[in-house]
């Protein structure tokens, strides 16, 4: 009885080990990308139970327990990196120029949730400088309006889908665009936007579906959408900021990708996993919001802020525009099976990174 209670616990850890290795876009498949952290978790569990109730005497158990090991292990290798335990990825800066500073809160309201003036009241609270919305709606727009006397620019694309997006900046946005570059009903967000020291930041903020049973059955589009950035952005000599809930935890082989292609920095690297979804289960949290930014930027904070209804908790950074971090910093590197592997996802579907509006 043990044994076979042993070997069906070991199966499941192997399977929820293997099942992302595959390229297979399914959501079932892709979906195994996300409980990396849940999965060490069981897989520790299951290791303990082995070791002490066991014993590990015959030898099927001492395999079936270095299977086990092996799954941790490599679910660790995905993981650990956003842990303190690793080197940062982005340095802490220092302001050294006035107006130099970009304060960036990103918020996932829930449509349906009506609590919008706990949302502004965290705004005022925290003193960003741009506030990035998603799922806000036509009512969502009506109740953050008060926002605009301290946020005089603005991008607005209410809409009733669950995929509403809103921008609100205390400075200069430029050239601005609304794009709905992979699906009709997704848009995405792309302006550049002008420090008080002059300094122009390109923008893109992004919020592609999931791979889920109720929203695309394949993860297709939201690779497609990620990618065909990624290469937009590729090798600027202009600082770039790239956020939003991409629908994708920071540890997935395709936000990982989206890494190495871009070039752009991560800076929960070595610093935490700064988990936003689900806010309503502790239990079940992963990091879906996302701040990936250009090596022009040190970072002078990241910190998720309280849950004010809304399933996602709201995600705020601070970065410093230092031109010397530019040669000091630097991200994930592509090889040649990367670009094989980015060309095959952006032909999945039809969408190219030339799509992409690139604001000047």
């Amino acid at each position: 009885m043990l044994f076979a209670i042993n070997a069906t616990l070991v199966a499941l850890v192997a399977i929820m080990t293997l099942l992302p290795l595959s390229r297979y876009p399914a959501w079932w498949v892709r979906d195994m990308d996300f409980p990396r952290l849940q999965i060490v978790i069981f897989a520790l569990s299951v290791l303990l139970f082995q070791w002490l109730v066991l014993g590990l005497e015959e030898r099927i158990d001492r395999v079936l327990n270095l299977v086990t090991l092996a799954c941790l292990i490599y679910q660790l290798f995905w993981i650990l990196p956003y842990t303190r335990i690793f080197p940062s990825e982005v340095k802490v800066g220092t302001l050294k120029g006035k107006g130099e500073r970009i304060r960036i809160l990103s918020s996932n309201v829930l449509e349906p949730n009506r609590n919008a003036q706990g949302l502004i009241d965290l705004i005022r609270q925290n003193n960003p400088d741009v506030v990035v919305t998603l799922e806000t709606n036509h009512w969502w727009q009506e109740q953050l309006s008060v926002l605009e006397k301290d946020y005089p620019y603005t991008i607005k694309c209410p809409l009733e889908n669950l995929y509403g997006m809103h921008v609100f900046s205390r400075y200069p946005l430029e050239d601005c665009a609304t794009q709905f570059l992979v699906q009709p009903d997704i848009p995405s967000m792309h302006a550049m936007l002008v420090l008080p020291s002059q300094r122009r930041i390109r923008l893109h903020f992004l919020h592609p579906a999931p791979p889920s049973p109720t929203e695309n059955d394949e993860s297709t589009q939201r690779d497609a959408e990620l990618l065909i950035v990624a290469k937009s952005v590729t090798k600027l000599d202009t600082p770039v900021i790239v956020a939003g809930d991409l629908n994708d935890v920071a540890w997935s082989a395709t936000t990982r990708l989206f890494r190495k292609i871009s070039g752009l920095l991560d800076p929960r690297v070595g610093r935490g996993m700064f988990n936003t979804f689900h806010a309503g289960h502790w239990f079940m949290r992963w990091p879906l919001d996302h701040f990936f930014h250009s090596s022009h930027f040190t970072l002078s904070f990241i910190k998720r802020l309280p849950a004010f209804g809304s399933d996602h908790f709201p995600v705020m950074v601070e970065l410093i525009y230092d031109e010397s971090a530019v040669e000091e910093q630097e991200g994930l590197s592509a090889n040649a099976h990367d670009m094989e592997i980015s060309e095959e996802k952006i032909h999945a579907e039809p969408v190219s990174p030339e799509k992409v509006h690139e604001p000047h």
